[in-house]
């Protein structure tokens, strides 16, 4: 998901400078054993900060002042060795040139995952099945799965998807933040139905998806969708990022009767750290306002020039500190929802997807660099190493691993 502002392929993250919430205090030894875990996130929206001019993966970059939150070195130092770099398609309109253009646009972001790989195989490899994962953290490589955010892209031609197999996608979503050729959005600004679920693309879309072995994400979607997908897949459905409906009534969370029949059908939820999704927060029209007119600057498909990206992050800071946002979601509220899924479906169908550098992170976990404090946090509550294994990486993987196993049948 995005809450970005997209200048070309440039973004500039909506996290405001704030002082850190409390979260757990993380010892050398929560500390070492969050290292030797295989941790995936399965929602990363990095691959647009690959194509930001000047900007490097290899480097270290800050939070608060490029508002980026994954890079090398955080990695390192959070602990995460990887996850889904996400091919992300803002929406636009139904049409052969709107589809045309999202086509172009999304093979040239998957271009970019594969060159951040080609050009360091020292630190990155790609990954296509769920047994790559476990031999490319033990080398001290970080994993490259590929995913796709809103399937858009794809036109009207359904075998189009098999390009993006090829290419290295495992995972792919149906709809973003509105309607599409293939789905109903959870967010569409109609708040009507378009289908009530899958339209008969989307099923087509899906039966390919599970002939190839690419595992279908309800994320972004609506509830029917969710239904359709459980009721149709023949492998197991993820929620890439996501939250619960009984801890916030937000359209993009589920309800614990969805989240159910989610784990019946060996499904897994993904925990997202995307505040406006956590709990409601105090209006600040001030601050949207000033936003608003700096996302009237850019245009997703625009050219961007070095000086002009530090432009456009300089009137960013400056909105940050005349308008800060002092009523931001916090860490101990996304462990709210992690806890309460926790309880309803257990530590086999729970995992993270935090959604970095698309709107994730909270007052407390601003980068990956926070993430063993999740770890502690989970200890904490008294769930085992055993269950941290499944949550970190365990889960998603078992349902890549299914999807792999349901190809061609």
């Amino acid at each position: 998901m995005r809450t970005v502002l997209m200048m070309g392929a440039a973004v500039v993250a909506l996290l405001p400078l704030t002082a850190q919430a409390e979260a757990p205090v993380v010892t050398k030894q929560v500390y070492q054993l969050h290292q030797k875990l295989i941790t995936l996130d399965s929602h990363l929206d990095t691959p647009a900060s690959l194509d930001l001019p000047g900007w490097s993966i290899e480097e270290e970059h800050g939070v608060h002042s490029d508002f980026t939150q994954v890079d090398l070195p955080r990695m390192k130092k959070g602990g995460l060795d990887g996850g889904f770099w996400a091919i992300y398609t803002g929406q636009g309109p139904l049409t052969i040139e709107g589809f045309r253009k999202a086509r172009d646009f999304a093979i040239l972001r998957g271009l970019s995952i594969r060159n951040m790989v080609a050009a360091d195989p020292a630190n990155f490899t790609l990954a296509l099945e769920a047994k790559d994962a476990a031999p490319i953290a033990a080398s001290g490589k970080r994993i490259v799965y590929m995913s796709i955010e809103n399937a858009y892209p794809l036109g009207e031609d359904v075998s189009l998807i098999k390009t993006f197999y090829d290419m290295g996608v495992r995972v792919s979503g149906f709809a973003h933040f509105a309607h599409n050729q293939f789905a109903d959005s959870s967010t569409d600004p109609s708040k009507k139905p378009r289908y009530g679920g899958l339209s008969p693309l989307g099923k087509e879309l899906l039966k390919e998806m599970n002939r190839l072995g690419i595992v279908p994400d309800a994320s972004h979607s609506s509830d029917q969708v969710l239904d359709d997908l459980l009721a149709l897949s023949t492998t197991p459905v993820l929620l890439t990022h996501s939250g619960c409906k009984a801890v916030y009534n937000h359209p993009r969370n589920i309800d614990d009767e969805h989240l159910k029949a989610l784990a019946a059908k060996g499904g897994v939820i993904q925990m997202n750290a995307y505040g406006t999704y956590l709990r409601a927060s105090k209006p600040n029209p001030e601050r949207q306002k000033a936003l608003m007119a700096l996302y009237g600057q850019m245009r997703e498909d625009a050219k961007l020039s070095p000086e002009k990206r530090a432009e456009l992050l300089a009137q960013r800071q400056e909105i940050d500190k005349l308008y800060p946002d002092t009523d931001r979601p916090t860490f101990d509220d996304f462990m709210a929802h992690m806890l309460h899924a926790l309880k309803v479906v257990g530590p086999e169908h729970v995992g993270i997807g935090l959604d970095w550098d698309g709107g994730g992170g909270v007052v407390g976990m601003e980068d990956v660099v926070d993430l063993p404090k999740i770890t502690a946090a989970l200890l904490k509550a008294g769930y085992t190493q055993a269950d941290l294994e499944k949550i970190w990486s365990g889960n998603v993987l078992r349902v890549l691993a299914a999807a792999e196993a349901g190809k061609g049948k």
